[in-house]
C-alpha cells in the first residue's frame, strides 16, 4: 500500500513539473523557431555567390580543348529546378519574420523570390509559382504551372511590394552580408532589378495591354536608384573557411580551358584593357617578351571548331587561358547580383528605344567608367592599366564611343556588349537572355546549329508532377520539350 501511494505521489511530483505533455515532449536541441536574421545571412550566401563555367561557354567566353562542352555547342538538354531549393529558405525566412512583424525581412523576401522565379521563368518558360512551395502550409505536392505572362506579372508585383514595404520600414536588419542592414541601399538594389525585370520584356512593351514603358519611367522619376559602384549589390569575400571565392582552387581550370575568340577579338579590337584581367597572353606572346598591353599577344580558340583543332592551337602556343587570379586568388573580386553599371546600361537602351528621356551617351560612359573602376579595385596587378583617365581614353575610342551619328541598333549592339564584357564570371546567364532577346553579341557556331531558347522540364516533374508539366507543355509548345522553342518574353 505504502508502495503504490509513493508511486502515485512521484507521478504527481513529476507531471507537476511540466506544464504539458508538450513540454514533455519537447526535444530542447531542436530549435522551433529561427530569427530571420539567421536565415537571412544563408539566403544572401545561397543568392550572391553562384557562378560557374557553364555561362561562360555557352557566351563564347571559354572553349574547351580535350573534349566536347555541351554549353559551347548547344547541345544542352533538361535544366533544373534546384533554384526551388533557395526558394523554401526564402519563403522560410519569410515565415519566421512575419511571426514577429519584421516587415524589412518579408521585404527582403519578396526581392529574393522575385529574383529565383524570374530566372526560373527565363530558364524554361511556364513554371509553378502561384501553388509552389505549398507542400508544408497546404499539402499541396503537385503545383500547377502558371503562364511565363503572369509570372512575370507576379515578379514586378512582389518587386512592388517589397520596396514599397522597405519604404515604410524604419528597423534596420541583422544578420545582412551585402548591406549592413541598410534598407535604403536595399531598395535601390530592389528598383534597378525592376528596371532590368521591365527590358527583358522589351519585346511586348508595345502589346496593346503593355504598361511596360510607363512602369519603367515611374521607376525611373519617383523611385531610389543606385548613384555610384558604392550602391553595387555585391558579395565581397574573405580569406577564410567558408568565406571564400567560390572558384577559389577549382579544377575546372584545367589544362582544356582556355579563352574564345570572340570574347578576346572584341575587347583586343576596342584596345579594353579590361582584357589584361581576364585572360594571360598567350604563350608565344609571353615567351616573346610582349607587354601585357599588346592587344596582339592575345588570342582565343574558334568555338565552333573541333576540339582537336582547339588543341591543336593551344599546343602551338597560340591560345590565352584565363587569369589565374579566378583560382588562386580566395578574395579575388566581388560577385555582383545588381550593380551601378548594368543599372546605367540599361538606362541608356531605355533613352535609346524612347521609354524615357535622358542622355544615353552619359549613361553608357558612368555605366563604363564604374565597370573599369571595379577592376582597378579588385584586380590585383592591373591597376595602372584600369585608371579614370584609361576609361576615358578608351571611351573616346570611335568603336565604342555612343556617338549621336550612331542608329539606334547600333547604339543598342555598343549598349549589350558594355553588359556583355564584364560578364565573365559575374552575372551568370543574364548575357545569354540579352543575347536571345537583342542578337547581340554576334555567337559563331558550326553549320545548321542554332541557339537554344530555353532548357527542357527537369525528369522529376514527370516522374511525380506529370499531369501539370504535361498541361504546360501542350499550352506553350502543342506538347513538345524542346530547347527550341521560344517562350512568352521573347517573342
Amino acid at each position: 500500500m505504502k508502495k503504490n501511494i509513493y508511486i502515485f505521489l512521484l507521478m504527481v511530483l513529476t507531471l507537476s513539473a511540466c506544464d504539458s505533455f508538450g513540454d514533455m515532449n519537447t526535444d530542447p536541441n531542436k530549435v522551433e523557431q529561427t530569427h530571420p536574421q539567421l536565415l537571412l545571412t544563408n539566403v544572401c550566401w545561397e543568392a550572391f555567390s553562384e557562378t560557374g563555367t557553364s555561362p561562360l561557354y555557352a557566351m563564347h567566353c571559354l572553349v574547351q580543348s580535350d573534349g566536347e562542352n555541351s554549353e559551347q555547342f548547344y547541345k544542352w538538354t533538361r535544366g533544373s529546378f534546384s533554384y526551388y531549393s533557395d526558394l523554401r529558405n526564402v519563403n522560410k525566412m519569410q515565415e519566421e519574420a512575419e511571426k514577429i512583424s519584421a516587415k524589412g525581412y518579408v521585404a527582403l523576401a519578396h526581392f529574393f523570390r522575385a529574383w529565383y522565379f524570374y530566372k526560373l521563368t527565363l530558364t524554361f518558360g511556364d513554371i509553378p509559382y502561384s501553388d509552389a512551395l505549398k507542400g508544408e502550409s497546404e499539402d499541396k505536392y503537385t503545383p500547377v504551372y502558371d503562364t511565363q505572362e503572369s509570372v512575370f506579372t507576379g515578379i514586378l508585383a512582389e518587386l512592388k511590394m517589397a520596396d514599397e514595404m522597405l519604404a515604410a520600414e524604419k528597423d534596420a536588419l541583422s544578420g545582412d552580408i551585402i548591406f549592413g542592414g541598410n534598407l535604403a541601399a536595399w531598395r535601390k538594389t530592389i528598383n534597378a532589378f525592376r528596371l532590368k525585370v521591365l527590358l527583358t520584356l522589351s519585346k511586348h512593351a508595345d502589346d496593346a495591354s503593355s504598361t511596360i514603358k510607363q512602369d519603367f519611367a515611374a521607376i525611373v522619376s519617383s523611385s531610389p536608384l543606385m548613384t555610384s559602384p558604392s550602391d553595387n549589390a555585391q558579395l565581397v569575400f574573405l580569406n577564410q573557411e567558408g568565406n571564400r571565392y567560390p572558384e577559389f582552387n577549382s579544377s575546372s581550370f584545367g589544362s582544356g580551358m582556355y579563352m574564345d575568340s570572340t570574347f578576346v577579338a572584341l575587347l583586343a579590337q576596342k584596345k579594353d584593357p579590361r582584357l589584361f584581367t581576364f585572360c594571360t597572353q598567350t604563350k608565344n606572346a609571353k615567351d616573346a617578351g610582349l607587354a601585357i598591353d599588346d592587344f596582339s599577344s592575345y588570342d582565343g580558340g574558334d568555338p565552333a571548331a573541333a576540339y582537336a583543332k582547339v588543341n591543336a592551337k593551344a599546343v602551338a602556343g597560340k591560345i590565352s587561358k584565363p587569369n589565374p587570379r579566378f583560382y588562386a586568388s580566395p578574395t579575388n573580386e566581388p560577385l555582383i547580383l545588381m550593380g551601378y553599371s548594368e543599372q546605367e546600361l540599361i538606362l541608356a537602351e531605355a533613352v535609346v528605344r524612347g521609354w524615357i528621356s535622358g542622355d544615353a551617351s552619359a549613361h553608357y560612359q558612368n555605366a563604363v567608367k564604374a565597370s573599369f573602376k571595379f577592376y582597378e579595385t579588385y584586380a590585383s596587378g592591373y591597376e595602372a592599366y584600369l585608371t579614370e583617365a584609361a576609361a576615358a581614353t578608351y571611351l573616346s575610342l570611335p568603336e565604342v564611343e555612343l556617338s549621336s551619328s550612331l542608329t539606334a541598333e547600333q547604339k543598342i549592339q555598343r549598349i549589350i556588349e558594355q553588359r556583355y564584357i564584364p560578364s565573365f564570371f559575374q552575372g551568370m546567364w543574364t548575357s545569354f537572355f540579352n543575347y536571345l532577346r537583342t542578337g547581340y553579341p554576334a555567337l559563331r557556331r558550326p553549320a545548321g546549329v542554332d541557339v537554344p531558347n530555353r532548357w527542357m522540364y527537369p525528369q522529376d516533374e514527370y516522374n511525380n508532377n506529370t499531369e501539370n508539366v504535361k498541361a504546360a507543355l501542350q499550352r506553350q509548345f502543342s506538347g513538345q520539350d524542346r530547347i527550341s522553342d521560344a517562350t512568352w518574353w521573347n517573342k
